[in-house]
């Protein structure tokens, strides 16, 4: 099981870094799940309006906390930023292979996913699974899709199968990013997996944890279930 932070707005870089450094390492975490420590591999995917229209990528397949600084994202100047920090529910689904984002070739979604949907792989036809985050990638955004729906993801998100814990995700292409928020009914760790947003005047932030670094915890919330938050890349500067 993983953890992961998503913002937008105006956010220095190092504050991201140093909230998705607390979770990797249980620092903040409060929750019903045993699982404390991420620190199989993280990816980060952000924004510069310096480059409309384009993404830049960073994995790697070490803890977060003891690679972070040497990827430079901190000195970064974005106005979107998202991090994955990872726990492998597998012990075979380790390495750069299995880091997130994900992507696909010659294709220009990058996908994060935190949450075990081992019946994905049915939904797409295969006769087994090789890697659960991927096939649940491929199930919610199909290769040529460009923009997502709540309802589309949602009957998606219903139709895989049970004995799974989580969908949350986010999905980000060069114009627009998405935040799913969506658990089954039957989750065994469902504070787990509850998403948090610190909303404030040309800020948001969603978190797998409340983070008080960032704002005292009676200003975060809990993000309503069964959520999908679309960020349009054009109008973060009007926002």
């Amino acid at each position: 099981m993983c953890r992961m932070i998503m913002a937008t707005g105006l956010f220095e870089a190092k504050d991201i870094v140093a909230a998705a450094t607390a979770m990797s390492i249980g620092e903040t975490a409060d929750h019903d799940n045993r699982t404390t420590a991420h620190a199989h591999g993280w990816g980060a995917v952000w924004r510069t309006p310096e480059k409309p229209g384009e993404l830049s990528v960073y994995r790697d397949p070490r803890p977060f906390a003891e690679s972070a600084a040497e990827s430079g994202i901190t000195e970064i100047a974005a106005d979107f930023l998202a991090i994955h920090v990872r726990n492998a529910t597998l012990p075979r689904q380790r390495g750069m292979r299995f880091t997130h984002p994900l992507s696909r070739p010659g294709d220009d979604w990058y996908f994060m996913h935190n949450g075990y949907l081992p019946a994905a792989h049915l939904r797409l036809g295969l006769d087994h699974s090789e890697f659960d985050s991927a096939e649940y990638f491929d199930c919610l955004v199909p290769p040529g899709t460009t923009e997502l729906s709540r309802a589309g993801v949602l009957d998606t998100l219903r139709s895989i199968g049970t004995g799974g814990t989580s969908g949350n995700a986010i999905a980000v292409r060069p114009d627009r990013a998405y935040l799913v928020h969506w658990s089954p009914p039957d989750t065994p760790t469902p504070r787990f997996f509850t998403m948090h947003e610190l909303v404030e005047p040309g800020l948001r932030i969603v978190s797998s944890e409340v983070i008080p670094g960032l704002a005292e915890k009676d200003r975060w919330t809990r993000l309503a279930a069964d959520s999908l938050l679309e960020i349009v890349f054009d109008e973060l500067g009007a926002s």
